[in-house]
């Protein structure tokens, strides 16, 4: 069962990864922290080089694919992250549940039975009684950012933003099912950290983006980067692992929402934390129902 404390263990350092990114992005742009960000994680990884040769090309294309997907998921979650509140964030990250399942009974052609299609219906209204917020504490009071005022009457755009980015996530995490069966978690965390330093290395030249040198001073920045490759490499290593059941890590993973929500409490003082861990608990129910009722 050493599958299961791997992806724990990712799920926590993701959690935890979320309140890293918003206070890195107090210091630094967005794009000053995601860059680096990248490009550290990268340097992190190239350790694994060695091991990362013999791909047959197909999966080179295939990688950079997921490589893609991940670039424009990061950075629409950024951007959101940014100005919206991260317990906020985390909740919403709980829909990655279902654009996954989706693409389970789309492309994999899984069937649902009875238990899993309520479970859907259970996350589905948990995600959207988040609209609906005590009255005395608007979700537009929680928005933290100073900088950009009229973020707090632009919510909606960043929680699309959002969704975006989790789409984009499930995504990823589809190909990373199919790929792991044919590629290591060694060239799998390699080549994909190389597509994706490069594509934020061309996104920054064509741009003409700006890099402070003051984001290496950032701390947050770095940690952000070990947390990352670790989670990653443990959740590559726990999907290689026979034993490991694809339905029971999504149910698992979910526990970084709990960190998120904590997090906006006691890290950034956030309001309504209540109502967010009502609704992360109606959502992980719902997945837990899907998982456990088969």
């Amino acid at each position: 069962m050493s599958w299961v404390f791997l992806v724990l263990l990712y799920g926590i350092l993701k959690g935890s990864r979320e309140i890293a990114k918003k206070k890195a992005m107090t210091k630094n742009t967005v794009m000053e922290v995601l860059v680096i960000y990248t490009f550290l994680s990268f340097i992190f990884v190239i350790p694994q080089a060695p091991k990362a040769g013999n791909l047959e090309t197909e999966f080179y294309f295939w990688i950079a694919v997921k490589s893609f997907a991940i670039f424009i998921a990061w950075i629409c979650g950024f951007y959101s992250l940014k100005y919206l509140p991260v317990s906020l964030y985390g909740v919403l990250d709980l829909s990655r549940v279902l654009f996954s399942t989706f693409m389970g009974v789309v492309f994999l052609h899984e069937v649902l039975n009875v238990w899993q299609i309520a479970g859907l219906v259970i996350v589905s209204f948990g995600l959207l009684f988040l609209k609906f917020v005590p009255k005395k504490k608007t979700e537009q009071d929680d928005v933290q950012n100073p900088i950009l005022e009229s973020a707090k009457t632009n919510v909606p755009f960043y929680v699309v933003l959002a969704l975006i980015s989790c789409v984009l996530n499930a995504v990823s995490g589809f190909m990373d099912k199919v790929l792991m069966k044919s590629v290591t978690s060694s060239q799998l965390q390699f080549w994909y950290m190389l597509f994706l330093a490069g594509y934020y290395l061309l996104y920054i030249i064509i741009k003409k983006e700006k890099i402070s040198l003051s984001v290496f001073k950032n701390v947050w920045v770095w940690i952000m980067a070990l947390m990352f490759v670790t989670g990653d490499k443990a959740l590559f290593i726990a999907n290689g692992m026979c034993a490991s059941k694809i339905t029971v890590m999504t149910l698992i993973k979910q526990a970084g929402v709990i960190v998120t929500i904590l997090g906006g409490k006691f890290v950034f003082k956030e309001k309504n934390i209540a109502h967010k861990l009502l609704c992360a608990l109606i959502i992980i129910s719902g997945i837990v129902t899907g998982v456990l009722f088969k």
